[in-house]
């Protein structure tokens, strides 16, 4: 460990590891339109701006409307003049609901269709910036924070890029046009209320600069709750076997506990601005009537300009009311915009999209490395490499060998310029790399990882990505197919995928988990050797394989090493003995280079020592030192335990059903509904109510006013004063509801969501482990329902539930009091509110079924943005950047074709609701102007029904408007119900089954029989019988693929057998309680899995729920695992963050703290699946010596590829074809001289009398 100061070094550690803070203008989010988009969205503005004018035009009608009816009343116009008048509006009326229809019609139209294609570029600029990133961004970033931005944060900005753009803007130009055309008409009157404006606008900038903080924090709280989920669910197998998935939802529900109080702050900041707005407004009525009465009494107007002003006023009020959910989503969606285009316009330092370098137009594969240094960026304190120097000759092959985390690896890493180094520089043919094409570079190799990364498709595509780049990318499908094939037979794959029902069209699942780790191996092998590279990386390329398979793919690799520059990273030493040059490598420094010969030579060497280490005494002493060099079975693959969210398919559907779930909306409301938040809901909902009843109000005061200004100057006097302080007194009233409001409806809303979030999660982790197995489940979708399936339930609650409480209830009331003041006139207008609601309700259905079309394509592609950032670096080095973009592009087609069919004729039902209102009125006006001629009706009756319906009509076209937000929650909700509903068959919430309080570890398999429930048709265990007595070591031995795994997942109960039993001290354990089953046992992974937590945290994830063990208690299986003195020599020490899924740490550290994990559990069974599989021979043996004192005092069932793990256990199971092909001790099985003899003979263990 050495601290590096040098500024330089931080300058280049900076430029890879940087990340720009962004803060970004609204405009922003329209970066990405094109001419077109400019066209139709200026289009649609135009026409926003014509529906915006006619509200204020219709003021001007209502005061000309007051100057008929006082001159019917004074008889300066007869009856018939006065109806032609009448007719003469009502035909206004219907020419302004013809206008209406064509003009909400097309800004609805053209917004929701550019939006649509907007936000689509969006999605694909930030999954293609995602995609060019340098490895260092993703040191810090998780997938699942990638999948919640390009699923939830994209919503957002769509939601505030389109529709709610041009509902606002039309009421913001129906504010202006309203003052203008009130200016026209009595400026002096109009100045004076304008006045109190600046004050709105002043009010809400504050509110909302400080709203877009709060919301930018919620954004970034839920991304690392999202990080959390992602971990989890990939790695589900870990997180269910040690019975972790309260503490990791503990863990998650703390991240959304942070997002709440900035969501509850956010959300009392709206309220404030809402109330203190509500009451600025109403004080501009009292203030108009007021000012306009004091005119009329000093003849300086008349009482209908007074009224068209007055109404102008109210226009301006109800538009800034209306246009506050659009503020809302116009704020999230720049709040998310932020980080997305953080990303989008981060230009990193080593750029996969750079068409800039050389290429070189005879490659030969000379490798150089001067003096290089380096450390990891999100580790600047910790030098890994120390001043390396080493030339590696065109076809030559070159082994890295030494302890774990001695800095093989990163040659590995710096060679493929996944990083720059801090000092020195690699030469490729003698040209620095850093001046070459980063594609032609990376093109020109071909890496094995240590943790072999397969893609959610079949096999032979898998193996077709290695000839991505290549000449033979473009060539005849049936060629690609005979390279696949004969690259599958090299690498000894071909024979199993002949077996498998699809052969080579077999879908391999997300991260290949329906495959073995062999079998994984020998595909990536395969995948690597196909386009005949000239330079080939293997870091552990045979780690997972059994000896026999491992035997035939090496001699594949040493023929395909021929002729070509060949890096072997191993600690099987026999597989590398024959290599050009080994190179002993111990921390971060070359301490020895020679061949296999020389280096042997120096008894005191660190290769002899290695080699010394790799030795295995035989009984019968007379092995060969060359002879008893033991290869090594490293497998790290990342195994993906089948994450992700189904949405529409659960555990107990078959695969293949059509099953449906249907629920009403009120049973949704019912079942989502937080109950014990329901008095907050309550208490805000009645004040929303009482809000909206004020409007119903201000249709009797406003038909008073009206006749006030038809009394002699006294009475309009003392009504001026008594009205407008009504008015001020309706103001604090509504601003007092609001606030309420706001802050018991904000305060619902960010529960309910966290409780949504919460149980859908804790929902997911209940699940066995075969409803992550299914096709359609994979991380990327359940982090979809995580993230935006949330977010739209939440859309609909808090503010904009409110509003619509407003709404309805202004409707609601309307309608009585208009009933109760003049019912003949009200009956005839209700009769066009059928269509009304026909209308809404064919909008909802529309985006239904819009919704629910599009939901699974956006959680697959999800899956898509998901798997590539997981696995970046096996992207990175097939440089298969373009093919993921272009998949991900490909599937957003579909929902972009609904999101056009949707805009031109869903928007069809919005223009239709809009011209009704107009037809309302007119309908009204003209029945009611025939009500009052006939003297039915007077002044009052007529304007106190006329502006509840007018109130009623502008706000039935409201309610229509969240249909889209109506539809996205039921649709999701339906999603969250079932997965919430979902009870699996081995359910860890369970406190059904037995308990054993003493366990004694006696386990017995009584022919089991058993099939992947995703794969019913492949047999993996065919009558396995197994007897392990208390406190033996047992072991599990044969090729890859036969059920070894299978055994161990069925024993921690990951699935049931299909026939047989699987008895623990003689009780079934499908009879006994899954939890206190998995309390006594302890499992160590063929892949180990870490969590984005301290070094402390990920082994305390080990503890029983029982359990408070000390600091000495976790340094003391540390030391057992020898790990101990690697975590006190960094910084941190034990409180060393381990980064997302371990990556700040080596193959063997992982599992070394994955070992230390499973001790401190304590466990009465302990189960070792390839546990020392990731470590080099000297830590290998020590920690093999602290297994086999573990293993003292319980029953230990070990797999091992490496027969020299397991040559001292009690006794050893040979498994073939799924059952027990012979079994005994390590000297009976080599007397009988079969299988077992013969696997011994492959990894020379000794040589045989």
């Amino acid at each position: 460990m050495e601290k590096e100061p040098d500024t330089v070094h931080e300058k280049v550690i900076n430029e890879q590891a940087h990340i720009e803070n962004n803060k970004i203008s609204y405009w922003k989010l329209y970066s990405h339109a094109t001419k077109q988009d400019w066209i139709l969205m200026i289009f649609g503005l135009i026409c926003a701006t014509i529906s915006g004018i006619i509200v204020p035009f219709m003021t001007v009608l209502f005061g000309q409307l007051i100057d008929s009816f006082s001159q019917f009343q004074t008889r300066k116009i007869d009856k018939i003049e006065f109806l032609d008048k009448a007719n003469y509006f009502t035909l206004l009326f219907v020419y302004f609901a013809i206008v209406a229809f064509f003009t909400n019609y097309f800004y609805m139209a053209c917004w929701v269709a550019t939006g649509e294609r907007i936000t689509r570029r969006i999605r694909e600029q930030y999954f293609r910036a995602i995609l060019r990133q340098d490895i260092a961004y993703f040191d810090k970033l998780g997938a699942g924070e990638v999948t919640m931005r390009i699923t939830n944060d994209t919503h957002l900005i769509q939601d505030g890029i389109s529709e709610k753009v041009s509902m606002g803007f039309s009421f913001m130009v129906q504010f202006f046009a309203a003052f203008t055309i009130a200016f026209i008409i009595n400026w002096k009157m109009t100045l004076v209320i304008f006045v109190i404006f600046p004050m709105v606008m002043l009010n809400g900038g504050i509110f909302n600069r400080l709203i877009v903080n709060y919301k930018r924090k919620v954004l970034d709280y839920y991304s690392k709750s999202s990080v959390i989920a992602e971990e989890s669910i990939s790695t589900i197998r870990t997180t269910v076997a040690f019975s972790q998935q309260k503490n990791v939802s503990k863990l998650y529900d703390s991240k959304l506990e942070d997002a709440k109080l900035s969501g509850v702050k956010s959300s009392i900041l709206n309220s404030f601005g809402i109330g203190t707005n509500e009451f600025i407004l109403n004080s501009a009525y009292g203030l108009a009537f007021w000012f306009g009465s004091t005119q009329i009494i000093n003849d300086e107007t008349t009482s209908g300009k007074v009224i068209s002003v007055f109404f102008s006023v109210v226009a301006a009020c109800f538009s800034v009311n209306q246009i506050m959910p659009d503020i809302m989503a116009i704020n999230s969606a720049k709040g998310a915009g932020g980080k997305i285009y953080e990303t989008i316009e981060r230009t990193p330092p080593i750029n996969i999209e750079s068409k800039e370098g050389d290429i070189l137009d005879n490659v030969k594969g000379r490798i150089q490395l001067k003096n290089l240094s380096f450390f990891y960026p999100s580790r600047p304190e910790i030098k890994t490499l120390k001043n390396v120097s080493l030339d590696i000759e065109p076809g030559t092959t070159v082994a890295l060998v030494g302890s774990s985390g001695s800095g093989k690896s990163t040659i590995v890493s710096l060679v493929l310029r996944f990083y720059d180094p801090i000092e020195g520089e690699i030469l490729f043919d003698g040209h620095a790399i850093k001046g070459l094409n980063l594609k032609w570079l990376r093109r020109q190799m071909s890496l094995v990882g240590q943790e072999p990364v397969l893609f959610n498709t079949t096999i032979a595509k898998n193996v077709a990505y290695g000839l991505i780049g290549s000449v033979y990318e473009d060539i005849g499908e049936n060629k690609k197919h005979e390279m696949i094939v004969q690259a599958c037979t090299m690498a000894n794959a071909h024979d199993f995928i002949m077996k498998l029902p699809d052969k080579y069209e077999t879908n391999v699942g997300e991260g290949g988990f329906l495959l073995s780790g062999g079998q994984k191996q020998r595909i990536a092998i395969a995948r690597a050797i196909i386009k005949d590279p000239k330079i080939l990386l293997l870091d552990e390329a045979t780690s997972a394989l059994d000896t026999k398979s491992e035997s035939v793919v090496q001699d594949a690799l040493d023929k395909a090493s021929k002729d070509r520059t060949t890096i072997v990273i191993a600690h099987r030493l026999s597989t590398i003995r024959n290599a050009t040059k080994i190179v002993v490598m111990n921390n971060g420094e070359i301490v020895e280079i020679g061949n296999h010969d020389e280096l042997i030579q120096n008894p005191e060497g660190a290769y002899s020592k290695l080699v010394s280490a790799q030795k295995i005494q035989n009984e019968e002493k007379d092995f060969e030192e060359e002879d008893s060099i033991i290869e090594r079975n490293y497998r790290l693959s990342h195994r993906l335990s089948r994450p992700a969210p189904v949405v529409n398919e659960y555990s107990d559907i078959e695969e293949g059903s059509n099953t449906e779930y249907r629920y009403s909306t009120w049973e949704l409301i019912r079942k989502i509904s937080n109950h014990s938040q329901l008095y907050l809901v309550f208490i805000g909902m009645t004040a929303s109510f009482i809000c909206g009843t004020l409007f119903p109000v201000f249709a009797i005061i406003y038909a008073k006013v009206i006749d006030a200004f038809t009394k002699p100057k006294d009475e309009l006097r003392e009504d001026a004063k008594f009205w407008s302080l009504m008015f001020l007194v309706i103001g604090v009233v509504v601003m007092i509801c609001s606030l309420i409001e706001g802050l018991c409806l904000g305060i619902a809303g960010e529960n309910l969501v966290l409780r949504i979030r919460s149980i859908s999660f804790s929902s997911i982790l209940r699940q066995d482990i075969s409803f992550f197995d299914k096709e359609d489940n994979n991380v990327g979708a359940l982090i979809s329902v995580l993230t935006s399936n949330v977010t739209d339930i939440g859309g609909l609650a808090g503010v904009t539930l409110g509003t619509i409480s407003r709404t309805l209830s202004t409707i609601i009331v309307g309608i009585i009091v208009a009933l109760i003041v003049g019912w003949k006139l009200t009956l005839v207008v209700l009769t066009t509110v059928p269509l009304l609601m026909t209308a809404g309700y064919l909008r909802y259905k529309m985006m239904a079924g819009f919704k629910a079309r599009t939901l699974k394509v956006y959680e697959k592609s999800a899956q898509i943005a998901c798997e590539g950032t997981s696995n970046i670096r096996t992207v990175a080095s097939l440089t298969r950047e373009e093919d993921l973009l272009k998949i991900y592009s490909d599937m957003l087609d579909g929902p972009m074709k609904e999101g056009y069919h949707n805009a031109i004729f869903g928007s069809l039902n919005y223009g239709f609701a809009a011209s009704m209102n107009y037809l309302s009125n007119a309908l009204a006006f003209w029945y009611g102007t025939l009500l009052f001629t006939n003297g039915e009706y007077d002044v009052y009756k007529f304007y106190t029904v006329f502006m509840a319906v007018l109130f009623g009509a502008m706000s039935s076209g409201r309610i229509f408007s969240y249909a889209p937000n109506i539809t996205k929650a039921k649709i999701s909700a339906e999603s969250i119900i079932k997965l919430i509903e979902n009870v699996p068959k081995v359910d860890s919430w369970s406190k059904d089954g037995k308990n054993i309080d003493n366990v004694k570890g006696y386990i017995k398999f009584s022919n089991v029989y058993f099939r992947y429930p995703t794969r019913h048709n492949v047999p993996v265990l065919n009558g396995l019988n197994l007897n392990i007595k208390p406190g033996q070591f047992a072991a599990l031995v044969g090729p890859s693929g036969c059920g070894k795994s299978t055994t161990i997942g069925l024993i921690e109960r990951f699935y049931d057998v299909i026939s047989g039993t699987i008895q623990i001290d003689g009780v079934d354990i499908s009879t006994l309680n899954v939890n206190d089953l998995r309390k006594h046992i302890s499992l160590v992974n063929q892949e180990p899995s870490l969590y984005d937590m301290t070094i402390k945290e990920n082994i305390l994830f080990g503890c029983k729920s029982d359990q408070r063990p000390t600091q000495d208690d976790i340094e003391r299986v540390c030391k057992e695992a020898n790990i101990h003195d690697f975590i006190i020599s960094l910084p941190d020490g034990y409180d060393t963050p381990v980064g997302s899924k371990g990556t700040q740490l080596s193959g063997g550290q992982k599992q070394r703290i994955a070992i230390a994990r499973a001790l401190i559990r304590d466990p009465k069974i302990l189960l070792l699946d390839e546990a020392t599989s990731a470590l080099d021979s000297e830590s290998e043996k020590v920690v093999q010596e602290a297994l086999d004192k573990a293993a003292k005092g319980r029953t230990t069932l070990a797999i091992a590829h490496r027969l020299s793990t397991i040559q001292h256990a009690d006794i050893i199971f040979v498994i073939k074809d799924g059952k027990v092909a012979e079994k005994g001790t390590h000297q009976e099985l080599l007397a009988r001289k079969r299988i077992y003899y013969n696997m011994v003979q492959d990894q020379y263990l000794g040589k045989m009398n």
